[in-house]
């Protein structure tokens, strides 16, 4: 490609058709994985024009999808932490020929803005204000009789700042609230977690109870066929997550749901689907990858 040459904006057949999350709800569930296709191809090209936050955006593709499709936005309410991660949102809910213009002069925010369209509904741009902004609306919905649904979704950096804990045990006592808080945890945040909570988790996974259990399994998988231990090893993680977080998170008062897949809509549409008939604070856990289906950014998401 010559120098200076922007690369072409590929043609997406599902993608045009849709102008708005209810045009979203019309199509199968079989095809949303193609529309997951497209909408990374787009903004691949898209990002590669105006700049942008590229991969924390690649790596929230078919949460974003599963959500406008599951929950009957606006009236449910989608609240972003941060807010870098919504391109994707952005073009689902009627903006992607504004794309051109994202960051731009005149042209649409980089973040959720309230001003720029009813799915935003929360101006976000701060750090780790989603559970809070999320349960204020759900309260609200419960006062006045509303059947709708608030929606925080909050990556696994900003959920170690105070004011998203404070947020966790105000909800977690409030038993007929429908709020559901995502966590999107792509194990990586703009700089490396701190404070009492990552010192928490840190030594409930080196304590005796867990390193003890994992010492006796692990020498259980050692008699079995060396693909089998192999699993089990690469597995570990998932375990940890699954194990320690989710005792945390319903000491708060929260239903705990996971770790999933977050690029796996097959897991990811029936979850949120019972998730969103359940009432009261409930709590999903899912594993993103930033940059994820883009070779270069999954190698350096920072630097994309």
């Amino acid at each position: 490609m010559p120098l200076g040459t922007q690369p072409a904006t590929p043609r997406s057949s599902l993608l045009e058709s849709i102008a708005s999350p209810a045009d979203l709800r019309q199509l199968d569930p079989s095809q949303l994985s193609q529309l997951a296709d497209e909408l990374r191809n787009f903004l691949i090209s898209s990002v590669s024009r105006t700049g942008g936050h590229l991969s924390s955006n690649l790596g929230t593709i078919e949460l974003t999808v599963a959500l406008h499709y599951v929950f009957n936005t606006p009236e449910d309410r989608i609240v972003w932490d941060v807010g870098h991660q919504t391109y994707a949102h952005k073009v689902l809910t009627g903006r992607r020929e504004a794309m051109a213009g994202l960051r731009q002069y005149h042209g649409i925010s980089g973040f959720p803005r309230r001003s720029e369209s009813d799915y935003d509904t929360f101006g976000t741009a701060h750090s780790s204000t989603s559970i809070s902004a999320a349960l204020g609306m759900a309260e609200a919905a419960r006062m006045r009789g509303e059947d709708r649904r608030a929606i925080a979704v909050i990556g696994d950096g900003a959920m170690s700042a105070g004011m998203a804990f404070e947020a966790l045990n105000n909800a977690g006592d409030i038993h007929d609230t429908n709020l559901l808080v995502i966590l999107n945890d792509n194990e990586m945040s703009i700089s490396p977690p701190v404070g009492a909570l990552n010192k928490h988790l840190s030594r409930l996974l080196s304590g005796k109870l867990y390193n003890g259990a994992r010492k006796i399994g692990k020498r259980f998988l050692e008699n079995l066929p060396p693909p089998v231990f192999e699993l089990a090893r690469r597995t570990e993680e998932h375990v940890k997550g699954m194990v320690m977080p989710g005792t945390m998170f319903e000491e708060f008062g929260f239903n705990y749901i996971g770790p999933i897949d977050g690029h796996d809509l097959e897991s990811l549409l029936p979850t949120l689907q019972n998730l969103r008939t359940l009432k009261g604070p409930q709590f999903l856990h899912v594993i993103t990858r930033k940059g994820q289906g883009y070779k270069l950014a999954e190698a350096d998401p920072i630097l994309y």
